[in-house]
């Protein structure tokens, strides 16, 4: 079994055993007391809905009771025979037609926090006794607000426990639920895996700061509701591991990443994999490093020779104001390019990429989002714009990873615009080539001659289908828009109930995009209600975006300053020079190191 999980494994869960436990499991011919059945599935949290029959609920007709799991897209009908299974069948959720026969099943709760009612008593006493505490604390220091609030809050959510048996971040009560002492760690993902499971952390040099770095961060975030009355103090307890107890399930783990940091080459002991031969034969890009001065006119004069080789074009900057000033710059001057970077929304992101590589537009300019994950083939150059600037974006790690988005096309190449040879460019110029000679090595040796990937149009759009659900919700915000009679405020409502309906279909794209026009509907109105207070300024969005939208253009025309980090061209006294794979670009003083 292959099981796939992001960072969130190492966050609480309901207790291994006390999930078990709860399991229905049945089978063809097996005794059971059709109602005691209906009880079980109640208490899993699964929600009797003979209407709506959604995820994680069951409906009964008769001695015919068909469940839908919460985590299945199919339905199992159980037809019972007095009190014994008589049949148990999978069936498909819209035509209700038999697609499958079961000799045995079992069904998993509804929710990851469930328990018995026994647990659930004494976990009420826990909470009440701890609420009392901490009341009196507040009222000792004289916060009367913080007191009400965790008064109304905790004691809703202990009536909806005993009632419904569960509530509204009932997560946050884990440790009473749970029996826990103070400050132990919660149950997790992993707990669930047998001892000698087999793990693999991809991009390890990403994902081990991660870990580490979760608990500090959930920690500060709850201690600041604890504070002011919106959690109990138990609530801190609802927390991810750190990383030493992380390092617990390490039992058979296995690092994953083309530049692993200090930890794993560490952990590895000098067992260490490497993945250099791709089955393309494609090598490295080649790097060439030239001086700071003259750094976008420079770049220009590249772009315009890929663009018209077919190319796509990478362009990292150190800033967003300079991505954007950028992108404003060559846009006037007739280049196609856009931005990308973290104020652009996930879905948005996807759609841009997918731009790229279907050729909407030829140059991308962008930060840090521009680095591992990216399967970019159509890039035939990166472009790395101050790269002597020593820091995390410039790191030997990182100019190791933005290279590499120009390794997977037969022409790739990299520049990096230096003035000097830092400690991080020394580093990753040298492992760089160190793999790249041994590319070119073996495929001499094996006669193998190198190619590029190439995507389909069908490929390109299957890859980046998730920005299929921005488009269906823009559809929809153009239907209203065309709708007479429908203002902002109606607009709002209207999409916060399609926003709602598609979170409740799980589909979360949509919902999500849906929730970025709702905050942008919001904005727009924030603005125009201080316009119309000043006089009566320009209403809508603002700035470059509404530039962009109106068609005035996306940039500076060729005469205007050039933006932040932009110098003039080369001077005519530069050279070159080749040495191991590396070209180097020099005045006549020749590149400090």
């Amino acid at each position: 079994m292959v099981i796939v999980a992001s960072v969130s494994c190492i966050y609480g869960l309901g207790s291994p055993e006390v999930y078990k436990s709860m399991m229905l499991a049945l089978s063809v011919g097996q005794e059971v007391d059709r109602n005691k059945m209906l009880r079980d599935l109640i208490d899993m949290q699964y929600d009797r809905n003979d209407v709506e029959f959604a995820r994680g609920s069951f409906r009964v007709r008769g001695d015919v009771i068909e469940i839908r799991p919460s985590y299945e897209e199919w339905a199992i009908r159980v037809e019972l025979f007095g009190d014994e299974v008589e049949r148990l069948s999978v069936i498909d959720l819209v035509t209700r037609k038999v697609t499958d026969e079961l000799e045995e099943v079992s069904v998993y709760p509804a929710k990851h926090w469930v328990t018995t009612q026994e647990n659930i008593e004494l976990a009420i006493k826990g909470i009440e006794a701890e609420l009392a505490q901490q009341l009196s604390q507040f009222k000792a220091d004289g916060k009367l607000l913080e007191a009400q609030r965790i008064e109304q809050r905790t004691t809703f959510d202990i009536e909806m426990m005993r009632e419904m048996g569960y509530c509204s971040g009932i997560e946050n009560y884990s440790r009473h639920l749970s029996g826990r002492g103070p400050g132990s760690r919660p149950d997790v993902l992993l707990d669930y895996f047998p001892d000698d499971f087999l793990m693999f952390i991809d991009e390890s040099h990403v994902a081990v700061p991660q870990l580490r770095g979760m608990f500090r961060g959930d920690r500060s975030r709850k201690e600041t509701l604890v504070k002011y009355g919106f959690r109990l103090p138990s609530a801190l307890d609802n927390r991810p591991l750190m990383f030493e107890e992380s390092e617990e399930f390490m039992h058979q783990v296995v690092f994953v990443s083309a530049t692993p940091g200090p930890y794993e080459l560490e952990k590895s002991e000098g067992v260490i994999v490497e993945q250099i031969i791709r089955p393309t034969g494609l090598v490295d890009p080649e790097i060439v490093v030239r001086p700071v001065e003259g750094q976008v006119d420079d770049l220009l004069d590249e772009i315009r020779t890929r663009v018209a080789q077919g190319g796509r074009v990478l362009v990292t900057t150190l800033t967003k104001r300079m991505s954007e000033d950028l992108t404003d710059y060559l846009g006037g001057l007739g280049v196609r390019v856009r931005y990308l970077h973290s104020d652009i929304v996930a879905l948005e992101r996807v759609e841009i990429i997918r731009g790229l590589r279907l050729g909407e537009f030829d140059v991308l300019v962008g930060i840090n989002l521009l680095r591992e994950g990216l399967d970019l083939p159509e890039v035939s150059l990166v472009a790395v714009l101050d790269a002597d600037k020593e820091g995390f974006l410039r790191s030997d790690t990182s100019l190791i990873q933005t290279s590499g988005r120009a390794a997977r096309n037969l022409g790739g190449r990299v520049i990096f615009y230096a003035d000097k040879i830092t400690g991080s460019m020394d580093r990753a110029l040298s492992e760089m080539s160190r793999r790249r000679d041994i590319q070119i090595e073996y495929n001499r040796k094996h006669g193998i001659e190198p190619r590029s990937i190439v995507k389909s149009v069908e490929e390109i759009m299957r890859a980046t289908a998730v920005a299929d659900a921005k488009s269906d919700a823009d559809q929809d915000i153009e239907m209203l828009n065309l709708e007479p009679g429908v203002d902002r405020v109606q607009m709002m409502a209207i999409l916060e109930e399609q926003m709602m309906n598609a979170a409740a279909r799980l589909e979360f794209e949509k919902a999500a995009s849906l929730r970025d026009r709702i905050d942008e509907l919001r904005m727009t109105e924030a603005l125009d209600d201080a316009g119309a207070g000043a006089g009566g300024k320009a209403r809508g969005r603002t700035g470059r975006s509404a530039r962009k939208e109106a068609g005035e253009g996306e940039g500076r025309s060729a005469g205007k300053p050039l933006p932040a980090g932009a110098r003039r061209r080369r001077s005519k006294g530069a050279t070159r020079e080749k040495r191991g794979g590396v070209v180097y670009g020099k005045d006549k003083r020749g590149p400090k190191k």
